[in-house]
């Protein structure tokens, strides 16, 4: 067999091999395709699913937030009406110190079972008084200091003398600081 006829034969050898070699690289390189484009596939879903747990969080939180405000809404949604109407209640106390001191004591319980009547039914709607008594400290973030008078007597400097005009509170919210005269 001459050169040439070993070369021809080789020839069809080597071209068959050539072909195998670069179908398994065409293989190999699917194969890598499809492996990208899965783990491309698996990285969109986990920003997908991403995505949906924020948007379910914010949903959440949003529907808490208002139906939070809501329930605010619906406690303090009567306060204009409650502070108009603390001016008629200190007019009762007024009322009821006044007639007190007259000997019409029938006029006294008339009063006096309007104006319970008139608070029962504001502190049932969440309507509290803020109690402060005269010998009391005073804190500036619960009391409205309207003057400052010289103590009678040392015990009682820095605290509350007098109540000129009561504190009232709307579930947890002040309508109304009390109004006190502390002692200096």
């Amino acid at each position: 067999m001459s050169k040439q006829e070993k070369d021809i034969e080789k020839e069809p050898q080597d071209a068959v091999q050539n072909e195998a070699v670069e179908v398994e690289e065409q293989v190999v390189e699917e194969q890598v395709e499809e492996q990208t484009a899965e783990e491309k596939l698996q990285t969109e879903l986990k920003q997908e699913k991403d995505k949906f747990l924020r948007l379910f969080a914010e949903f959440e939180n949003y529907k808490r937030r208002t139906s939070k405000e809501r329930v605010e809404l619906f406690k303090t949604a009567s306060q204009d009406v409650m502070v108009s109407l603390l001016p008629v209640l200190d007019d009762f106390d007024r009322a009821y110190l006044e007639i007190s001191k007259t000997k019409e004591k029938e006029l006294l319980k008339g009063v006096e079972l309007i104006s319970n009547k008139l608070k029962t039914t504001l502190k049932q709607k969440g309507l509290e008084q803020i109690e402060v008594a005269s010998g009391d400290v005073f804190n500036a973030d619960i009391h409205e200091a309207i003057t400052q008078i010289p103590a009678p007597s040392d015990d009682l400097k820095g605290k509350i003398i007098d109540v000129v005009e009561k504190g009232y509170k709307l579930g947890e919210k002040v309508i109304r600081f009390p109004k006190v005269v502390i002692g200096q």
